[in-house]
């Protein structure tokens, strides 16, 4: 058998929890540092005397650097290999975070959270394509949204260290804080090997095949397949494609529908994603209630992620990603719209825990979606890319909610119907250009773009 072929058909074993829990340890770091800034935003609001547009551009920075760093990152992926960028944009976003202690006024902070922005967006997408190309074919959705379902860990922790740091030692520590994931460069390197797919489309055949031959071994498989020269032969042509791979083979007849579709896709979830999450502990505060009050809230949103991650992976390999993803993104538009309604604790604790429980169920299925749409060759590229255009709404959201709320004195109410109406055209977008991937190995759907050609 091939490669790709042994490794869709692998028992699921040790080496792939730990490959789970070691790439979710710094999907985690990644949310913990992108959350802290939340928190730090309205305490920089009163002490800095920032207007609302300021603060809006602190969190649209942010992700214009993670724009910058999807694409990069996703194109250098595909070229010198997933477990390098990992490693480099880790240590990035960590080394920024702490520095971004040490910010004197707004300038400077701007400056830091852009290289964070940076390392967090190149990251995530050549994380998830990274664990995709291990994943056995029956599994791939589940390990893919528990990848994601790490991120509601980040964040909580992000809520918990601002609730306990930030009242009584200030927000400087709190950013100190996210420098440390920086420590853990070393054990990730340790744990995670390359992409096989990647070593082989390469021509690193013998690389690939040690790899998935240990991975067989651990779990009991005897190997029955060798790299010999007749192998290596057959692997020259795909060393030529992979090393011609352009951006403009997004576009290409076989992959324009998918492309159109993620970039679509990616614009409407980033841009409500960080338009509600980037401003929530500041609205809550302008909504009437304390800080140590918005963020206690925020702590218990936060927690109803986690049963969303978990039901996102429950039903992403049984009923599809099609179907799922349109159901949460349509829960999120709905308990957005009365979460912006209500003005009483009981509303917006109800309405906003069902709000980030679709949401963040929807991101599990959106970073399942997005590599199985692109053959190995631009699996990096085309997810960061689809990555990259969509931090382009999350630029938008947080300057977006700041001249409503600023410029245009406009209450929450008018905020959350906007982000209602964007989340219910990423519904039709995903019922009209959405197709079906549960149950099919990344081969036989890049097959399937191979046969519009």
């Amino acid at each position: 058998m091939k490669i790709s072929e042994r490794l869709e058909q692998m028992p699921v074993s040790k080496f792939h929890y730990v490959l789970l829990f070691t790439a979710g340890l710094g999907w985690m770091f990644d949310s913990m540092d992108t959350g802290i800034v939340s928190f730090v935003l309205p305490v920089l609001m009163k002490e800095w005397h920032l207007s609302p547009e300021q603060v809006g551009n602190i969190g649209s920075i942010g992700l214009l650097g993670m724009a910058i760093g999807a694409i990069i990152a996703g194109t250098i992926a595909d070229r010198i290999g997933r477990r390098k960028v990992f490693a480099f944009t880790l240590l990035t976003y960590s080394i920024a975070t702490g520095l971004c202690g040490l910010s004197w006024n707004l300038t400077s902070l701007l400056f830091f959270r852009f290289i964070v922005g940076f390392g967090l967006g190149g990251q995530l997408p050549v994380v998830v394509t990274l664990v995709s190309e291990f994943s056995p074919v029956k599994h791939r959705g589940k390990f893919l949204v528990l990848l994601e379902s790490f991120w509601a860990f980040g964040w909580l922790l992000a809520a918990i260290i601002s609730y306990m740091i930030i009242p009584k030692f200030g927000w400087p520590l709190a950013f100190f804080i996210g420098f440390l994931p920086a420590l853990y460069i070393l054990f990730l390197w340790r744990m995670i090997p390359e992409s096989p797919r990647y070593l082989e489309s390469k021509g690193r055949v013998e690389e690939a095949e040690a790899i998935v031959a240990k991975i067989e071994r651990e779990s009991g498989i005897v190997a029955n397949v060798r790299v010999n020269k007749t192998m290596q032969k057959n692997h020259v042509t795909p060393v030529v494609q992979a090393d011609n791979a352009k951006f403009s083979e997004l576009f290409s007849r076989p992959l324009l529908r998918r492309t159109v579709f993620l970039w679509l896709l990616w614009f409407g979830i980033v841009f409500s994603y960080y338009g509600i999450f980037t401003w929530l502990p500041s609205l809550l505060a302008l909504k009437g209630f304390s800080l140590t009050k918005s963020f206690s809230y925020v702590i218990i949103m936060t927690l109803a992620q986690i049963p969303g991650y978990f039901s996102a992976a429950y039903f992403v390999d049984r009923i599809g990603r099609k179907p799922t993803l349109a159901l949460y993104v349509l829960g999120t538009a709905v308990t957005a719209y009365f979460f912006g309604q209500g003005n009483t604790a009981v509303v917006i604790l109800s309405m906003g825990s069902l709000m980030s429980f679709f949401n963040l169920g929807a991101w599990g299925i959106l970073y399942t979606y997005t590599p199985e749409l692109y053959p190995t060759r631009t699996r990096a590229t085309g997810s960061g890319w689809a990555a990259g255009f969509g931090r382009i709404g999350g630029i938008l959201a947080p300057i977006a909610v700041g001249k409503m709320i600023g410029k245009y004195q406009m209450g929450t109410q008018s905020v959350f119907i906007l982000f209602a109406l964007v989340l219910v055209a990423v519904v039709f977008n995903v019922l009209i250009l959405g197709e079906e991937t549960k149950g099919q190995s990344l081969e036989e759907l890049t097959t399937k773009v191979q046969s519009r050609v």
